[in-house]
């Protein structure tokens, strides 16, 4: 009681942060848990229907073709957007010309300050086989004919993971070169004394202070491997939906267009619950708690 009396101004700046994320998170969620139990409609009775909503989407194909694609998709760009960062950071690290180093840092982390529909439009242009320009350097190098990236499955996911991976890098980038120059000078001067190069010096000293660093961003994607939406409302079309729809867009497309809204929150829940189980399991392969 004395410590509430004592930080009772902390207590009382917390509550307009409590009662925001009570009222726009919490409630949205415990509500549309009940919807995934019931038969909703708009006007007239809400009758539940107990696991019947679960039971219909976990039955329905196309719910299985969107959670392969997710995985597909979304594991791919959490591998590749893993390393990459990775990579360009150790590279941006060795370069001695700090103009150089802010320009290329400054263009790779572009990409990330635009939404989806800027990206997802500026590369449809890009990969279009009429008047693309990357279809336009294919045809100056010796290409025979322009090539249908947004219309052939054989390209759709490549483009996804491609173009997410080079929105993100830049941002992901940021964070290791941030924890890069945190790391301690003397570790670094110790190795050259021992007689160790470049190599040597990004091998034992550099990557391995970067383990917390890598933990959290390995955490931050594999949390979001399963939400992707934004992205594929923008790019997708009907010639390539069936490799590149994601469980988002089968909710989108029960709850917003045909509004089955007790199944599209029952997808949308499965989605919750896979995450957690998923994230768990990594957290402990990756012993995210030790130091």
């Amino acid at each position: 009681m004395k410590a509430i009396v004592k930080y009772r101004a902390v207590y009382l700046m917390m509550l307009p942060i409590i009662a925001y994320f009570l009222i726009f998170a919490y409630y949205p969620l415990v509500r549309g848990f009940v919807i995934s139990f019931q038969q909703f409609r708009l006007i007239g009775d809400r009758p539940f229907v107990g696991l019947d909503n679960y039971a219909q989407v976990l039955k329905d194909s196309a719910f299985w073709d969107t959670f392969a694609n997710t995985l597909i998709i979304g594991g791919s760009i959490l591998a590749i957007g893993f390393i990459m960062p990775i990579a360009l950071a150790l590279l941006l690290n060795e370069v001695f010309a700090s103009w150089f180093k802010k320009i290329v840092q400054m263009v790779v982390y572009l990409p990330h300050l635009f939404s989806w529909v800027v990206v997802g439009g500026m590369w449809i242009m890009m990969l279009s086989p009429d008047t693309g320009i990357v279809n336009q350097l294919l045809l100056a190098l010796g290409a025979e004919k322009p090539i249908g990236f947004m219309s052939q499955e054989a390209y759709a996911r490549p483009v996804m993971v491609f173009t997410a991976v080079w929105k993100e890098v830049g941002f992901t980038c940021i964070l290791y070169l941030a924890a890069i120059v945190s790391i301690n000078p003397s570790l670094y001067e110790a190795a050259r004394i021992d007689g160790a190069n470049r190599w040597h010096l990004v091998r034992y000293v550099t990557l391995p202070q970067l383990v917390s660093t890598m933990k959290v961003v390995l955490m931050l994607h594999v949390m979001s491997v399963l939400k992707m939406f934004d992205q594929i409302f923008v790019m997708r079309n009907g010639a390539i939906a069936g490799k590149v729809d994601v469980i988002m867009m089968y909710t989108y497309q029960k709850g917003i267009l045909e509004f089955q809204i007790g199944m599209a929150t029952a997808a949308g829940f499965l989605v919750i619950l896979a995450t957690l189980i998923i994230t768990f399991v990594i957290r402990i392969l990756i012993r995210y708690d030790e130091e």
